[in-house]
């Protein structure tokens, strides 16, 4: 567990590193049904261009829920998508409270810092079954989670896939129970939007409620 936490501050650092190299950011979009986010990143691209930035980055950096997406990159470029949301179909934009452009590939510093950590760390097969946010599959075996978890550095995060996956059952079974912990519910609320059959046998733990009643 120590080693596990070892390997998570290594990561944090060489992100917060890779964040304070280019002024950047995650701006959280919800579009139509006629949102094209991959367009609405070009042009972004194409407009950062056109100030003089050299390569870019506007991508999307989280698959949330349909018509759901976190787009990371140059500050300038999600200035110019907020500016410009409606001629996109978004209805609704917000910058979310982190310094850097997450999961994209202004986070490729960061990769070769948390490789190495991970080659000093015995990694087990799972006792069950885990999923990667990378490809939305499960993990197979310790070589496999070694070079998922830095390949997830740089890629998008696919959190709606990964509910597929995860919820994937023969018509007629039931959707096992599910748990969130902790605060807040955005998870369950993510997955209501995912898979609502699912959501329906969904119950939210808060982690803190239970400490204080166990004090009083």
């Amino acid at each position: 567990f120590s080693l596990a936490l070892y390997a998570v501050k290594v990561r944090a650092e060489a992100m917060q590193k890779a964040s304070e190299a280019v002024p950047s950011g995650m701006l959280s979009v919800i579009g139509r049904r006629e949102a094209n986010y991959k367009f609405a990143c070009l042009e972004a691209r194409k407009h950062c261009e056109s100030l003089g930035i050299e390569n870019p980055v506007c991508e999307i950096s989280n698959y949330l829920f349909p018509d759901s997406r976190v787009i990371a990159g140059h500050l300038q470029a999600l200035e110019f998508l907020q500016e410009n949301a409606r001629k996109y179909y978004f209805t609704r934009t917000k910058m979310l409270p982190v310094s850097g452009a997450f999961h994209t590939r202004l986070m490729e510093p960061a990769v070769e810092p948390l490789a190495e950590v991970l080659k000093s760390i015995e990694i087990q097969k799972p006792l069950v079954c885990v999923y990667s946010n990378v490809d939305g599959k499960k993990y197979m075996h310790s070589k496999h989670i070694q070079k998922l978890l830095v390949k997830q550095v740089v890629s998008p995060v696919l959190w709606e896939q990964t509910m597929h996956s995860v919820y994937e059952r023969k018509q007629g079974t039931e959707f096992p129970y599910t748990y969130e912990v902790g605060p807040g519910n955005q998870l369950g609320a993510v997955l209501k939007k995912c898979n609502l059959k699912a959501w329906k046998q969904y119950n939210h733990v808060d982690a803190l409620e239970d400490e204080e009643a166990a004090e009083t």
